[in-house]
């Protein structure tokens, strides 16, 4: 009887559980349960989706604009730590005033306008020559040299005959303008031929005077020399202004224009400058030196400017307002020129541009870069490795080479 009741209650309490258990599972929770489980799979799913959009993107726009915004190709990811260690530095894309400063050598030559040659327009003996060396200094109107002259002897005469014929029989006046000419073709001055008048009596010789101020360059003449006519006695410089010739590389060229001025600093002065104008540019190179002749034109009053002195010459070009960029931003190739530009967050792009001169520590820029985009100024080129180690992996097929992967 105890035994019978023993495996009741072990029975009963059997099924007791078993109600328990199976209530558990399909009760309320139980449905709770199922329907929750599709709809975490769907949470998990949606997780999945959000992660993979932001892949590529930065967490600047993230968190300041709220969206999303997708990295340039070739985009490449410097952690700050790195950055540090290797001395990247920025620079800023912004206008600038500028002004091309074009430095080169000149030497100084003799302004050709300026430069005279004695001849007399007959020939004789010299008789006196009161300029007797080369390299002085003259003034305009002073006497030369005295030549004897036949020719001029008869002309004289002739003049004097035709004043007195005219004088006894009244009128003859083209007798006298006919002679009085031919003495004037011969560099006679009007004074001369007055005195000739006054004095009535032939002069011997004929005085030669200088035509302007300068310096006497040659002298080919001598004491008691035959000269003839034509013959070139002396060559006279006026040195009150000289040119100054300049060699321009063919690349400057173009922002070279007559009129310009440039300004020159010699040795000899230190400390003193000088300022000239642009007056020609010669249209053909040298082949050597791929330079074209500028010649400049400067007033010369004290003579300080001596022929044959060398200068430093310096032109300023006003370029006006120009988009510029840092020198040390750019890499050049060769082929081409590129800046790597800071996209924020670590990340760097690299770009190519198109560029005009360079101006002292910067370039033009044409094309390829904005104002206000920060631009890498040094360890540009370490970056650039960077980004070249990360294509070449990436075309390898190398796993974790996405962004960010790799520089951290």
């Amino acid at each position: 009887m105890k035994n019978r009741t023993g495996w009741l209650l072990v029975l009963l309490i059997a099924v007791l559980v078993f109600a328990c258990n199976k209530g558990k599972e399909g009760g309320p929770a139980a449905g709770k349960a199922k329907f929750q489980a599709p709809q975490a799979e769907s949470a998990k799913g949606h997780d999945r989706q959000e992660m993979d959009a932001m892949k590529g993107l930065t967490m600047e726009a993230i968190q300041k604009e709220g969206k999303a915004l997708e990295l340039p190709a070739g985009a490449v990811e410097i952690s700050p730590e790195r950055q540090q260690l290797i001395g990247v530095r920025m620079g800023k894309v912004e206008k600038r005033r500028l002004d091309k400063v074009i430095r080169t050598v000149g030497r100084i030559d003799y302004d050709e306008k300026r430069l005279t040659t004695v001849s007399p327009k007959i020939g004789g003996w010299i008789e006196d020559l009161y300029v007797d060396f080369t390299g002085r200094y003259v003034n305009r109107g002073e006497p030369l040299l005295k030549i004897y002259s036949p020719d001029l002897v008869s002309a004289q005469e002739e003049y004097l005959l035709a004043l007195r014929t005219a004088k006894a029989l009244g009128g003859r006046e083209t007798l006298v303008e006919s002679a009085r000419r031919r003495l004037k073709l011969w560099d006679i001055t009007d004074d001369q031929i007055k005195n000739l008048e006054e004095r009535g009596q032939v002069s011997k010789t004929l005085t030669l005077h200088s035509p302007f101020s300068g310096v006497v360059l040659e002298r080919n003449v001598f004491q008691g020399m035959n000269v003839t006519p034509g013959m070139a006695l002396y060559k006279l410089a006026d040195l009150s202004g000289v040119w100054l010739y300049a060699d321009i590389y063919e690349y400057e060229l173009p922002l070279i224009r007559p009129g310009q001025e440039g300004t020159i600093q010699l040795s000899y002065y230190p400390g003193e400058t000088f300022k000239g104008k642009v007056i020609y540019i010669y249209p053909y190179l040298d082949a050597a030196t791929r330079t074209a002749k500028v010649r400049f034109e400067f007033a010369n009053p004290r003579g300080l400017l001596k022929p044959e002195m060398y200068a430093n010459v310096e032109i300023k070009v006003p370029l006006g307002t120009k988009l510029a960029v840092p020198e040390g931003a750019i890499i050049d190739t060769g082929m081409r020129q590129v800046a790597f530009i800071d996209l924020g967050s670590g990340y760097f792009e690299a770009r190519e541009v198109q560029l005009g001169p360079k101006v002292e520590s910067y370039y033009v820029v044409l094309k390829g870069l904005t104002e206000g985009e920060r631009v890498v100024t040094s360890a540009n080129f370490l970056i650039d490795s960077e980004s070249r180690f990360k294509e070449a992996a990436a075309g390898m097929g190398m796993p974790g080479m996405d962004h960010g992967a790799h520089g951290k």
